[in-house]
């Protein structure tokens, strides 16, 4: 058409290319910056990063065997050639506690792992699906709530036997319900939203709706979670490793070392209680990192 009735096609200009990695960055600043004012969470992160970092390569930070005895050298107190001071053998506790956050990190993250991959599963299978099956899981997940978690593990790793694998097993079948729970509340509240019943009414299917627009909404109230109950499973394997179910003498493991020490808190106090405040910190780190990450959400 031509003269005034002609009509005029709008323009649509796509985003170059080269502009999307600054745009990421500026999300990823976006975050970073609340979180950069933060003092309590910039020590919480270091202390957790120390940690990873010492049980992926605990020789960084120590030069020591840490299963080498030196009985002329036994409860020593912390000093400047032994941080922590010596256990009842004198091997150096400093290096062991380093050597046993492997033990007690492989513990922790597969027991939350466990529980994130089964909790996953059943929280998006009642609160998707719904109906009977949504009654039937969360009538498992009451039964399993109303058990005291420590119990649980206690008969768990009763029945299939001791170590380190045993009790992460244990710990995991003990938290997943709270990854259940949370699940099912997001699922239920986000397929609800327009754009869920937009995909719907576009033609997607129900599978590319959940992992397109469902599970990826629903993942941050389940991280803060997974990060909370990374704590709470390294006091229970270290619970678990204090009665004895964990890893055999001489391997060393966080409640282990604490129950080693528990008859020379007279004598050697050290040797209880300086593994035991490094645990109580690496625990807090995180809580205090899961709770920081849960008030900047929107």
């Amino acid at each position: 058409m031509t003269g005034t009735n002609r009509l005029i096609a709008p323009s649509f200009t796509a985003e170059p290319l080269a502009w999307r990695p600054r745009r990421r960055l500026e999300r990823w600043l976006a975050v970073a910056e609340p979180l950069a004012r933060r003092p309590g969470f910039l020590l919480a992160t270091a202390l957790v990063v120390f940690t990873l970092t010492a049980a992926a390569a605990p020789w960084l930070f120590s030069g020591l065997d840490p299963y080498a005895t030196a009985p002329a050298a036994k409860l020593l107190p912390p000093g400047t050639g032994h941080w922590f001071g010596t256990d009842e053998l004198g091997r150096d506790l400093y290096t062991r506690m380093l050597y046993g956050a492997r033990l007690s990190l492989e513990a922790a993250l597969l027991a939350v792992g466990l529980a994130m991959v089964c909790g996953l599963g059943l929280g998006i299978l009642a609160g998707f699906i719904g109906g009977r099956i949504d009654a039937l899981i969360m009538r498992v997940v009451d039964v399993l709530l109303a058990l005291p978690g420590l119990l649980l593990a206690l008969a768990i790793v009763t029945a299939i036997g001791f170590g380190t694998l045993p009790v992460a097993v244990a710990v995991g079948v003990g938290i997943i319900p709270g990854f259940a729970r949370t699940t099912r509340a997001e699922v239920l509240r986000i397929k609800t939203l327009p754009y869920v019943e937009a995909a719907r009414l576009g033609g997607a299917s129900w599978a590319r709706t959940l992992l397109r627009h469902v599970l990826p909404n629903a993942w941050g109230p389940v991280a803060v979670l997974a990060t909370l109950d990374v704590g709470a499973a390294i006091l229970a394997t270290a619970g678990l490793s204090f009665l004895g179910f964990g890893a055999e003498p001489p391997a060393a493991e966080w409640g282990t070392l604490i129950a080693n020490g528990r008859h020379f808190l007279i004598t050697a106090p050290w040797v209880s209680l300086l593994p035991g405040l490094f645990v109580v910190l690496v625990v807090f780190s995180l809580n205090h990192m899961a709770r920081t990450f849960e008030e900047l959400q929107p």
